[in-house]
């Protein structure tokens, strides 16, 4: 019963859209509604704020590490083994892929990825934040980035931990966040795939034109 609520409230937090959540209070457009419409920091990028942008990465990976790092804290009081804290990591992750609170609309997970990543082992988490890094610095496309950083991490928890229960919840994951950036992949391949720092269809830009 208390993996089954654990996994319920980490699922609960996950589906909490920091990108829809700070757009708002910020002003601006709904990121379901311009550039790719994924509600996530890269897209809200595209609105021309930076702010927003930062603060929606911020909080989508603060879900993902809150989870788990309150499960794994009080794992003893709470009655958690391995397997109930790679079930929370694996659901407050669905939970931002599919928020209940928002008609399971929701982002790509990177962001919420990095989070369980650095609350299950902060070099777990750097080690692949860094391998974003300078993808994204390299190449200047987040797409990339991620889903370079994707097939990593599995290997850098291979390497650091060996297979266990969490193993598999990073492993899920990753193949996960490779199959929500199918139609990157896609524009990848074509040369269409916007860049870091682009703008979409956001306001900020059409009032540029004006």
């Amino acid at each position: 019963m208390t993996t089954l609520l654990l996994t319920i409230a980490a699922y609960l937090i996950g589906s909490i859209s920091f990108a829809v959540v700070v757009s708002k209070a910020y002003g601006l457009d709904d990121p379901r509604t311009y550039g790719s419409g994924n509600p996530g920091a890269t897209n809200v990028l595209r609105s021309g704020s930076k702010g927003a942008a930062i603060w929606t990465l911020v909080g989508d990976a603060f879900k993902g590490w809150l989870a788990v790092w309150l499960t794994i804290h009080f794992a003893g009081r709470l009655g958690a083994d391995d397997t109930t804290i790679a079930l929370v990591a694996l659901a407050v992750f669905l939970g931002h892929l599919w928020p209940v609170f928002f008609r399971f609309v929701g982002g790509k997970g990177v962001a919420t990825a990095l989070g369980v990543l650095l609350a299950l082992n902060v070099w777990l988490g750097l080690a692949t934040l860094v391998t974003w890094l300078v993808v994204a610095y390299a190449f200047r496309y987040s797409s990339l980035a991620a889903l370079i950083a994707s097939l990593f991490a599995p290997f850098y928890y291979g390497l650091l931990f060996g297979i266990e229960p969490q193993f598999f919840a990073v492993l899920v994951m990753s193949g996960l966040l490779i199959w929500r950036h199918a139609s990157n992949i896609g524009k990848l391949i074509a040369g269409k795939e916007s860049r870091i720092g682009s703008k979409g269809k956001a306001k900020a830009e059409a009032a540029r034109r004006k």
